[in-house]
């Protein structure tokens, strides 16, 4: 009897333990905050301007760059073995029109060396590597502005940080005992935003910068091999 009692009383507390915990979940769904990025940006102020216009010159300079070098790192092997066949056979003029026609910074290279060909080795390599050089310097363009976007968004986000902690206390100070979370909440708001926007920004570009650089270096490496196979075949005797 006293255990068809307990049973009873048992019930109901489950049920009640039950219908509690869904009204806590509903509450909580509720009150729910939800926010999108768009929203996110309005509370970073002002600041999140020049961070998104740095975010799309970061990725135009990575795309436009990682086409060009991309392109000028393609190795065709065939080129040298035509070069060597030309100058072996004597026939100058259609390796000129070879370099002319593949115009990838080694063609332009050889180009310049094949038009020195009976001068002195030491002027046909400085002339190599002053064309080399010049095609370097174009693979790099816009490079340092990638840079310094990837040293310089960061810091801006640190601004909005001191901005928007500087509004808060100043709210604070203003409001006297009236404070209030919703009055601090804007500042705050625009502090952490900032940060990690600057943060998110600067951290895309400097991998985008690394990826550029390290394919600029490979890009460099098949010039200077081509460039000494290019001085060994001009030492090679003429079948």
């Amino acid at each position: 009897m006293s255990f068809g009692i307990l049973l009873q009383i048992t019930r109901p507390a489950g049920v009640l333990a039950d219908t509690l915990n869904t009204a806590a979940l509903q509450a909580s769904s509720a009150g729910e905050i939800k926010l999108s990025i768009w929203d996110l940006s309005l509370k970073g102020g002002w600041i999140m301007v020049p961070l998104a216009i740095m975010s799309v010159l970061a990725i135009y300079i990575f795309v436009e760059r990682y086409i060009i070098i991309n392109r000028a790192a393609k190795d065709d092997p065939n080129f040298m073995n035509n070069i060597r066949d030309f100058i072996h056979n004597g026939r100058i003029d259609s390796a000129v029109s070879l370099c002319k026609n593949n115009r990838s910074p080694l063609a332009r290279m050889i180009e310049k060396g094949v038009n020195r060909i009976g001068k002195p080795l030491g002027d046909i390599n400085a002339a190599i590597e002053n064309v080399g050089k010049l095609e370097v310097s174009k693979l790099e363009k816009n490079i340092a502005a990638l840079a310094t976007i990837a040293g310089a968004a960061p810091m801006i986000g640190f601004l909005g940080t001191v901005i928007g902690m500087v509004r808060a206390f100043y709210d604070m100070s203003m409001a006297g005992n009236n404070v209030d979370i919703a009055l601090l909440s804007g500042g705050i708001y625009q502090a952490m935003i900032t940060t990690v926007a600057g943060l998110i920004v600067g951290i895309i570009a400097y991998i985008c910068y690394n990826i550029l650089v390290a394919r600029i270096e490979k890009v460099v490496f098949i010039l200077e091999a081509r460039t000494t196979e290019f001085i060994d075949l001009l030492h090679e005797p003429a079948s």
